[in-house]
């Protein structure tokens, strides 16, 4: 009896067997899904690129490169400003880097008179650069007309002054570097160097 019993377990795990081998074969194996179609990839392209058109900082990303004596005028003209007081801003801040510092003036002038400041706001945020890297001869008079539109700026006021102390116009330059003591109390390098400045231009 235990014999026949054996047996027929044995049969059964051979039986067992034979099914997870079958399940297992080659010819039964899963097709592969087939790739999903290739979808089209938007080339990278720079931030100031993908600005829209219509408006003042987009519109100043692309003229920009045309800020300059010799382009601005056709680029200007082929390429207005957006309309409000950022492109009043935007559009001076491109003639005040080509050295057109009167165009801008007016353009600015332009504009009602409690929103000056803020165009020439944006003038200076564009120029500080160039005055960080010491172009005295281009800075200098695009601070000093913002400081004309604003008054109490105490960095315009502070590379205007810095920038015809550079270049030797005495009398602008002891009057916006005074102006800049008189607006901005904080002890550090740009109070030294005024004071510097200042001790070199008494007489």
């Amino acid at each position: 009896m235990r014999k026949s019993l054996y047996a027929v377990g044995i049969g059964y795990i051979g039986l067992c067997g034979w099914a997870v081998a079958k399940s297992h074969s080659p010819g039964d194996a899963p097709t592969a899904e087939a790739p999903p179609a290739t979808v089209p990839v938007r080339p990278a392209v720079h931030a100031e690129a993908e600005a829209p058109e219509a408006t003042p900082n987009g519109w100043f990303a692309r003229v920009k490169p045309f800020c300059n004596v010799v382009e601005v005028e056709t680029a200007l003209r082929q390429n207005p400003a957006p309309p409000g007081l950022e492109g009043v801003g935007y559009q001076a801040a491109c003639l005040a880097l080509a050295g057109k510092i009167e165009r801008a003036r007016t353009l600015i002038d332009g504009i009602p008179a409690e929103k000056r400041y803020r165009a020439a706001g944006i003038v200076f945020e564009v120029a500080h650069p160039v005055a960080d890297a010491g172009d005295d001869k281009s800075a200098g008079p695009i601070m000093a007309m913002v400081v004309d539109f604003w008054p109490n700026h105490y960095m315009a006021l502070y590379h205007a002054g810095m920038s015809e102390f550079a270049l030797g116009d005495r009398d602008r330059a002891r009057r916006h570097l005074e102006a800049f003591l008189q607006n901005y109390s904080v002890e550090d390098g740009w109070r030294g160097s005024a004071r510097a400045a200042l001790a070199k231009l008494t007489p």
